[in-house]
């Protein structure tokens, strides 16, 4: 008997549910389609990331990882034929593409007498499963938070190395090759696969997770785990994550596993409002508040290369072409500087996030966009606006993070580097001068805040 394991957001052999339930029936062909649609949207990090995963994943398999390129909808009852595999198991998607693309897939291998098996999650508590008193997803984070703690999960899978021993890969019939995904000039990648990601955990474990409550916020520090990578490729799962937090004590640790749950919250949102991908769940301003044409593309454009005047912004835009990624706190100063001070809409900072990021992942990218422009489900309040001068005096109190970022800054000591308009043009000659005044922006984001209302 042979079964497939259609990999999709579980890019590894430990702790994969859907990969022994696959392994109960027999050999198992480790299978992972390239679709099309995914791949054209996808950034060029993302692409250059996930071949390289996708390499790691087939030397875990000695080599016998299936790939095939195409619409899933034909390529799985093609490989289901070709192999006489009798199941299709996957882990359940909840993002609306994913739900959709899954159901057709389930009705085509249907039709060839094959069911698609959905066992697991890319999430410790599935989407869906919390709800409140009313039978209705939460959309405040707190009782969300207190519901899917109460609720708990299950202990992890077996790990990387048990389950090679137990699953039996069915050798490699003709897979097409992994595209060519270059790296985009200046882009740095973090080591891609299973063990570089229980790697980078193990090390945050015995170290930034200590630090984690009190500098977590600070991005001039190295005291974030980063796990945002291999958790969005899954990589790693979140239930390896928190059953290891478990065995530790103090707030670091419960600051981490907070963090945990808004991302599980996020998905969990998305669920329940689809349409919040793309569409303000809760809209705020008039629509003539926002800059349009050329304005509108000029603003983003200097905020998308780090060329706004403001040194904490600019050095947050710079870290995401610079490595596909950037600090949590940052991301934040970023996002509420483009909706609040540039007034443009959140949806094309998040199509740029998404087009940057390795870990760009649809439900915690645009719910994150939207808590910082107070348009989603338990956001910020419209009304709060990031000080960027404040914010970098706050999170990199001594400018090492500018200045690692914006070389036109090196030469300017301290804390000044956070406010170079009072320095001589001579401090920092090739830097721009600030596009905005951010306190005359703030109070229009606010009169037009109240005009909403």
């Amino acid at each position: 008997m042979t079964a497939i394991h259609w990999f999709r957001r579980d890019l590894r052999l430990g702790d994969n549910p859907a990969l022994h339930a696959a392994a109960d029936a027999g050999d198992v062909v480790a299978l992972y389609v390239l679709d099309p649609r995914l791949w054209d949207r996808a950034g060029a990090p993302r692409r250059a990331y996930l071949v390289r995963s996708l390499a790691a994943l087939d030397a875990q398999t000695g080599g016998r990882l299936l790939v095939r390129r195409g619409d899933p909808r034909t390529v799985l009852p093609a490989v289901a034929r070709e192999t006489g595999a009798t199941a299709v198991h996957a882990a359940a998607s909840f993002e609306p593409f994913g739900r959709r693309r899954d159901d057709a897939v389930e009705a085509a291998l249907a039709d060839a007498g094959v069911p698609l098996v959905r066992t697991g999650s890319p999430y410790a508590v599935a989407p869906g499963r919390v709800r409140n008193g009313s039978g209705d997803g939460y959309k405040v984070f707190t009782p969300f938070h207190r519901a899917w703690r109460d609720h708990g999960w299950r202990a992890p899978a077996p790990d990387a190395e048990a389950t090679a021993r137990r699953v039996t890969f069915t050798d490699a019939r003709r897979s097409d090759p992994l595209p060519d995904a270059p790296v985009p000039e200046g882009l740095t990648l973090p080591e891609a696969g299973e063990e570089a990601a229980l790697d980078r955990w193990a090390e945050a474990l015995e170290d930034a997770i200590g630090r984690y409550d009190d500098e977590r916020d600070r991005p001039d520090l190295d005291s974030t785990s980063r796990l945002s990578v291999p958790l969005k490729w899954g990589e790693i799962h979140p239930r390896t994550v928190l059953a290891d937090l478990a065995r530790r004590r103090g707030p670091g640790a419960e600051a981490f596993r907070r963090q945990i749950a808004w991302r599980e919250f996020h998905a969990d949102v998305l669920l329940h409002s689809p349409r919040g991908a793309h569409e303000s769940l809760t809209p705020v301003l008039p629509e003539d508040s926002w800059a349009t044409g050329r304005d509108e593309d000029a603003a983003l454009d200097a905020w998308a290369a780090g060329r706004t005047g403001f040194p904490l912004v600019d050095a947050g835009m710079r870290q995401l072409r610079g490595e596909g990624w950037m600090h949590n706190r940052v991301r934040m100063v970023v996002a509420s500087f483009l909706v609040k001070d540039l007034h443009v809409r959140w949806q094309r900072g998040a199509d740029h996030f998404l087009a940057w990021l390795v870990d760009g992942d649809l439900p915690q990218n645009q719910m994150n966009w939207q808590w910082v422009a107070g348009t989603g489900r338990d956001a910020a309040p419209y009304f709060r606006v990031f000080n960027p001068v404040t914010q970098g005096l706050t999170s990199d109190p001594d400018g090492t993070y500018v200045r690692r970022w914006v070389p036109e800054l090196r030469g300017v000591p301290g804390r000044a580097v956070h406010e170079p308009w009072k320095l001589p043009r001579s401090a920092a000659p090739d830097y721009p001068g600030r596009i905005v005044d951010h306190a005359a922006e703030r109070e229009a984001t606010l009169a037009a805040y109240a005009a909403g209302r």
